[in-house]
């Protein structure tokens, strides 16, 4: 065999190698490989933000489910997907996300503030026996339905209510 066969072989093995190597397991590539964020997602898209959400992190990611979008008042999300409202689902969507990786674990038990990228906002996050609560801006409680789906990048923590920026949420 020839030195220069024997080196496209070895090219050959390597590219195959490398293409069938575990792909990267971001919270975008998560999140758009489960229905049930295909609305979370398609919003991610609009915004722009898949990039920055599939970059390197750390993240915490908040994921309201489809359900959690369907309950909004009806229009709201078709409104938010618009693109002269860019902006404003650009913030609804930050208000999901935490520049840190918080697991389950890491959240103090009782009711403590958190910042989330949005920055002129917070969230109120209650760790206890029933579980991890969150308070929005609006005063209204989300649930922790699935906490802990671990990626590359950081963590998700799956939420049946989309959570919206207001006055500050209240601590208890």
């Amino acid at each position: 065999m020839t030195h220069k066969l024997k080196t496209t072989i070895a090219a050959a093995v390597l590219s195959v190698s490398a293409a069938s190597a575990a792909p990267a397991n971001t919270i975008v590539d998560i999140a758009a490989g489960d229905d049930r964020f295909s609305t979370l997602v398609a919003a991610v898209t609009a915004a722009g933000l898949a990039e920055t959400l599939s970059g390197p992190g750390p993240f915490t990611v908040y994921a309201p489910v489809n359900e959690a979008f369907d309950a909004l008042p009806a229009g709201t999300v078709d409104t938010l997907l618009k693109p002269e409202n860019k902006q404003q689902l650009t913030d609804v969507l930050l208000y999901h996300v935490d520049d840190r990786k918080l697991t389950a674990d890491m959240i103090p038990a009782g009711s403590n503030y958190f910042k989330p990228l949005l920055a002129s906002e917070r969230l109120c996050i209650t760790s206890g026996s029933d579980g991890v609560m969150i308070a929005d801006g609006t005063g209204a409680m989300a649930n922790v339905v699935i906490a802990n789906i671990e990626a590359d990048n950081g963590v998700i923590h799956v939420v049946d209510k989309v959570l919206l920026p207001g006055t500050r949420p209240d601590c208890h």
